[in-house]
Order: C-alpha cells, then sequence, then structure tokens
C-alpha cells in the first residue's frame, strides 16, 4: 500500500511549490480583491506542463498519475484557493470527460489546446433547481437534423466568463431520470449560448463564477460525448469520484496554510507578555490541528493511489471529501479564534481562508450527500 512519495513524486512536489510561488503568489491579493481570475496564469502554467496533468503525453498533457495531481493541487491551493479553483475545473471537470468519452477528433480538438492554457474550459452541471443531484437537472438537448438543440440554464459555474468551451449535461431522453442524461462540448460561439451574469461570492473571490444560459442553442451532434443517447449519468460518476478526491487535495492545502500562518502568529506574539507559543492551551490546539493535517494528507494520498490502481469506489472518494472538507472546517476556525479581532482584519489570510473553506462543503456533492453514499455503500 502506498504510504510515502517517492523520489520523482517528491521531485515534483518541489518543483511546483517553487513554480506556485513564483508564478501564482503575485497575482493573489490583487486579483482576491478585483474578484477576478488571472487569465495570464493559464498560458503560464501551461508552459509550465501544470495543466491538465493526467492527460496522456499523446493529447498534450504530462500523463501523471492521480497522487501527482493531488500533490500539485494541494500545494496550489496552499498558495490561493480560488486560483486553484479555476484551474481544477481546466484540468479535471472540463476536460476529463472528454479524456475518457469523446471522440478521436473531440480529443485532438479541445485537450492539446486546454493543456497548453490556450482555451479555458468550464464544467456546466449545477442549475438553479439541481445541485448535488445530478439526475434532476432540467436542461434539454433536442434531436434535430445535424445536432442538439440546448435549452436551459446553469450557475455556480466556475470559468464561466472566460471560458472557450464548456461541458455541459443536458437531458436527451428526459423521460428516463438520469440515466437518459449525455454530456456536450458547447463553444463560446455557438449562437444560443450566453453568460447570464457574474456571481460575487463569500469566498473563493479569484474564481470567476457565472451564470450561463443555453437558448436554442445547437451543438453538432460530433460534440456529444459518447457513442449514444444516455449514460451521461455514468460518465458524471467518474469525473465526480476524481473530483470529490481533489478536494481532499485542496482542503489540506488550505489548512497547511492556515496552520503555518497560525503558527508564524503565535511564535511572533506576546499577550500579558507571555509568548502565545509558551500557553499550553495554543500548544495542544497548534498539535490537534497538526494531527488532522497529517489524516487528511493520509487520506487523500490512500484515495488517490487506490484510484490509480483502479481500485478507488465512490465510497471511498466520499470519506475523503467529507472528513477533509469537515477537518478544515475545524482548523481555520479554530485558527481565528486564537487570533481573535486580528484575524478578521483584510490583510490578514486567516480570514481569506475561512471563507475560502466554507465553500469546500459544497461543490462535487455537498456533505450531506457524502453522508447518504457512504451509508448507502455500507448497506444502510
Amino acid at each position: 500500500m502506498f504510504f510515502e512519495l517517492n523520489e520523482q513524486q517528491k521531485a515534483f512536489q518541489k518543483r511546483v511549490r517553487e513554480i506556485y510561488e513564483r508564478e501564482v503568489s503575485p497575482f493573489v491579493e490583487e486579483n482576491e480583491r478585483k474578484e477576478t481570475f488571472p487569465v495570464q496564469l493559464f498560458r503560464i502554467l501551461g508552459a509550465e506542463h501544470l495543466l491538465c496533468l493526467r492527460c496522456p503525453k499523446e493529447y498534450g498533457g504530462p500523463g501523471l498519475d492521480k497522487i501527482s495531481e493531488c500533490i500539485s493541487t494541494e500545494e496550489l491551493n496552499r498558495i490561493c484557493a480560488g486560483i486553484g479553483s479555476g484551474v481544477m475545473v481546466q484540468s479535471g471537470l472540463a476536460t476529463d470527460p472528454i479524456l475518457h468519452y469523446g471522440s478521436e477528433e473531440l480529443k485532438q480538438k479541445y485537450l492539446p489546446s486546454a493543456a497548453r492554457g490556450e482555451k479555458i474550459g468550464a464544467f456546466a452541471l449545477t442549475e438553479p433547481d439541481a445541485g448535488s443531484d445530478a439526475s434532476g437537472i432540467r436542461t434539454t438537448a433536442t434531436r434535430q437534423e445535424n445536432g442538439y438543440r440546448l435549452n436551459g440554464s446553469k450557475t455556480f459555474i466556475t470559468n464561466g466568463t472566460i471560458c472557450d468551451f464548456v461541458t455541459v449535461a443536458a437531458y436527451t431522453d428526459p423521460a428516463k431520470r438520469g440515466t437518459g442524461i449525455n454530456l456536450f462540448v458547447v463553444e463560446r460561439e455557438d449562437l444560443g449560448f450566453s453568460v447570464i451574469k457574474k456571481l460575487k461570492k463569500l469566498g473563493n473571490h479569484s474564481a470567476d463564477t457565472a451564470e450561463l444560459a443555453f437558448d436554442d442553442c445547437d451543438v453538432p451532434k460530433e460534440r456529444m460525448l459518447g457513442e449514444q443517447e444516455g449514460g451521461g449519468l455514468r460518465q458524471l460518476e467518474g469525473t465526480l469520484k476524481s473530483g470529490r478526491l481533489t478536494y481532499g487535495a485542496r482542503s489540506t492545502g488550505v489548512g497547511q496554510a492556515a496552520f503555518d500562518a497560525l503558527r508564524s502568529y503565535i511564535k511572533s506574539t506576546s499577550r500579558d507578555g507571555q509568548s502565545l507559543a509558551r500557553s499550553q492551551a495554543i500548544r495542544f490546539t497548534m498539535a490537534e490541528m497538526a494531527t488532522s493535517l497529517e489524516a487528511m494528507r493520509y487520506m487523500t494520498y490512500r484515495g488517490a493511489w487506490l484510484f490509480d490502481q483502479g481500485l478507488a469506489s465512490m465510497k471511498d472518494a466520499s470519506i475523503v471529501k467529507l472528513f477533509c472538507t469537515e477537518s478544515l472546517q475545524k482548523i481555520v476556525q479554530k485558527a481565528m479564534a486564537i487570533q481573535k479581532n486580528i484575524g478578521l482584519m483584510m490583510e490578514n489570510p486567516i480570514q481569506r481562508f475561512l471563507r475560502d473553506a466554507r465553500l469546500f462543503k459544497i461543490p462535487e456533492g455537498t456533505s450531506e450527500i457524502q453522508h447518504l453514499v457512504i451509508a448507502r455503500e455500507l448497506g444502510l
């Protein structure tokens, strides 16, 4: 069983940490303040071969494993969760379905340019009335002579206003709840596709998030993923399994950032003439936080190892997401409690970590949905 990074993975970890510190850190403050994603980062990271990490070399990616993807995700989210969100969608949700279920023509058309950061992808599943229950979506894809006509709306779509293409879930047969879903690739220039508005959020400010509309949006039949109608829910489950493991890495990265910032604060701060580092209560709290981070990291990389072996179940992925996202809440809340009013100041990163962390309980299935998935697979 996987317990330790090998030398190649350790070298990769060191490399990505240095790149993200150098290339991503300078964008954080300004883009968090402006609530924009630094789109130039896509080409920068593409040139460093840090997009679409699991995409094979024949389609422009570096062809790495899930463990390496989690290493990269943890290090990037340690710098900024908002920017990490945009990169995660580009490298996973938007392109994974194309890689696994798209035709050779679609793979050649979209994957190399996405891996280079020349084209930006988005993934559109969530709707105003359907979130964690993917089978509850209402967007439809009606068969036409040369393709399909999409009608519906999507919301909370990361990269929504900046994307060049979006992978969209829609019903080709609404009478078949869940099984009648297909995935389609919609391009920005397609008539009938529009961005309704950009959304303002509590956290992840530098993640571009939007509401999208499809009004008689005609899509060629060649841009449907899969060889036949139906089966999209199974495709979604495979994508979500990977994404839930990624959220373990995201949570670990933000948790590590909060821990590091708090440790620096404790070592440099005194109250009532005594260093906070000598307070037994604070030392115990830090020990508990460190323990949680080790458990989060182990669970994430164990899940990634199982994924690479083809052994990860949806229960495994849901356990990782549930444990890591919920543990993160405790870490950032304790960090805020120790810093008190100082932690509320906008120049203090702790308030950003707290706001960013709250989001993690929702995407890729809420914590409540993870409980249901785990219970179901326990036979309950």
